[in-house]
């Protein structure tokens, strides 16, 4: 039996992780006393007596876990942002490559997805490695997420309006004045030559992603149109348990995109729209912040990491 412990299991991360596990019969969740939760050596003989420890915490809480680990059978999947571009990581995005799931198989540190970069990647990096798209493009991509992407204090602040900061707008664009942090992942695992523009923004419903990255076509390969960018994408994915890409007579019938329809599962959509009388086009992805943007996708990486038989990717109620 596989003994898994989650370090930060009452974050909102953690929570879904633990709902998504708890039934299963092939490990066996280790939980520590809620008074010991921040006894460091408490946690560090939870941890070394763990085949896999997923860490749902923040950044510098998370490399200091890692620092407590003195066992080398003692595996990690990172849930924060911590190690997402260290050496030394393996990604966990098994769709990145044919090689990808083969490789998180057999790692000893996997490090989880952030929520945007996972749609932002999935859409370029299949049209950027085959030559299709010029990784020196400036690419902008724009994002509207769940507000449950902003932890415990954005959930409070959507959700209580007795707060002196309450967010009563149905839509709150973020990240005004520093870098946000998913930009190097982006970056990094997309194949591009620099940094893009990031628009996050969060909306008034607790979760669900439209990741949206406008490309002038006359910017790349000649010749080049959204049904080939289309039909590259449906050819990488063809294989793929959860992704599923809208060939041209389902992009054409859609009339919006709801960032909800997805919840509570590891699915993603992705599609490409070409905007009548233009030269460009739209990328864009819709899936669950908390599903195949977090703890979907932690879930997904356990079960290649133990060769466990894979779940139907749906989480289930929260108690």
């Amino acid at each position: 039996m596989n003994k898994i412990f989650i370090d930060g299991q009452v974050g909102t991360t953690g929570l879904q992780i633990h709902s998504r596990l708890k039934y299963r019969t092939d490990i066996e969740i280790i939980e520590i006393d809620n008074k010991y939760r921040k006894d460091a050596s408490v946690r560090k003989e939870v941890i070394n007596s763990s085949d896999v420890v997923i860490l749902c915490l923040p950044d510098e809480a998370a490399k200091e876990s890692v620092s407590l680990i003195d066992s080398h059978n003692v595996r990690v999947l990172d849930a924060s942002s911590a190690h997402r571009v260290s050496e030394g990581w393996t990604y966990g995005l098994p769709e990145l490559s044919k090689n990808q799931t083969l490789n998180i198989s057999s790692a000893q540190r996997v490090s989880n997805p952030g929520c945007y970069p996972t749609g932002a990647v999935l859409l370029l990096n299949p049209l950027i490695s085959t030559g299709l798209l010029d990784g020196n493009y400036p690419y902008s991509v724009n994002a509207v997420s769940g507000y449950t992407g902003g932890g415990r204090d954005a959930i409070n602040r959507f959700e209580d309006s007795t707060r002196s900061d309450y967010i009563s707008s149905t839509s709150r664009r973020y990240a005004l004045h520093h870098e946000h942090k998913h930009i190097k992942e982006m970056q990094e695992y997309s194949g591009l030559g620099q940094k893009p523009i990031f628009q996050p923004a969060y909306g008034s419903y607790r979760q669900g992603i439209v990741l949206q990255i406008p490309i002038h076509l006359n910017a790349h390969k000649t010749g080049l149109t959204d049904d080939i960018l289309r039909q590259t994408l449906l050819s990488y994915y063809a294989d793929s348990a959860f992704i599923k890409v809208l060939n041209k007579s389902e992009t054409l019938n859609i009339e919006g995109l709801d960032p909800e329809i997805h919840n509570n599962t590891n699915n993603i959509t992705l599609a490409v729209f070409s905007p009548e009388g233009t030269d460009h086009v739209v990328l864009a992805a819709i899936y669950d912040n908390l599903g195949k943007g977090a703890s979907g996708a932690a879930v997904q990486n356990l079960e290649i990491m133990l060769n466990l038989v894979p779940s139907d990717g749906k989480v289930l109620a929260l108690d």
